[in-house]
């Protein structure tokens, strides 16, 4: 798979504003929505000539021999955020992921509604990002879809703290475990893309879980409602790439 080595400056940039979004002169609708981010800054050129861009269609999928995603996550969701684009939670060091014998560190994890990821042509409501960064910058996100369904308790501790106001932090009084919103069978799909946002910077390696979790329809409206509609980027070309699938 392609790799791309980013410089420290732009991998804190990168973890900062542009995963998600941080404060920015772009949208999800209207004429800064996703068909004109490669338009609004010179920097974001990759959403408008990139080829192997997030999110896409996993519909075109060869079985491979992938390993499991060695996974070694602790309590460490400290805050909410509310950057305008979704609700980040930060999270603290000492959590990561080992994948291509590299170590991941989470970094973040965040949302979209509906989902930004389809699995052979289905949209799911929900799906959750959960991002980490190797010591040199480079990118390795887990996404997981949600159907509509019974309470999450994990996204209800999450959503009882949600901040409100664009740019406003919100402390939780105990620290959760990202772990706990992973899906208990951990097969996958795997391929190269890309940020899901501007600057859309491709090298990133995707991880999405094959199985699918649940979260009530009430939950998933307040999401929606607070954000002001969808947060999600329509699936890219998949050009000359491949899907992968643990078997």
């Amino acid at each position: 798979m392609k790799k791309v080595t980013l410089s420290f400056a732009l991998a804190s940039a990168v973890l900062t504003t542009a995963i998600a979004g941080g404060a920015g002169n772009w949208s999800y609708h209207g004429a800064t929505g996703p068909e004109h981010w490669g338009d609004l800054k010179d920097e974001y050129i990759m959403c408008k000539i990139g080829k192997n861009q997030s999110p896409v269609d996993i519909n075109r999928i060869v079985e491979a021999d992938l390993k499991d995603v060695d996974i070694h996550y602790k309590p460490g969701a400290t805050s909410l955020v509310n950057n305008g684009h979704t609700i980040k939670v930060s999270y603290e060091p000492g959590s990561y992921i080992v994948v291509d014998g590299i170590k991941f560190e989470l970094k973040q994890f965040h949302f979209h509604a509906p989902s930004e990821h389809k699995i052979k042509g289905k949209l799911y409501p929900f799906e959750a990002h959960f991002v980490h960064a190797d010591k040199d910058g480079n990118l390795a996100v887990i996404g997981v879809v949600f159907k509509e369904g019974k309470e999450n308790p994990v996204i209800e501790k999450l959503w009882k703290n949600l901040p409100s106001e664009v740019g406003k932090k919100v402390k939780l009084a105990h620290k959760i475990n990202a772990y706990d919103l992973l899906p208990k069978k951990k097969k996958y799909y795997r391929y190269s893309g890309s940020l899901t946002t501007p600057p859309c910077s491709e090298g990133v390696r995707w991880i999405v879980m094959k199985q699918e979790l649940e979260m009530s329809k009430e939950q998933i409206e307040k999401f929606r409602k607070l954000m002001g509609g969808d947060t999600n980027r329509p699936v890219q070309p998949l050009n000359a790439r491949m899907i992968m699938e643990q078997d």
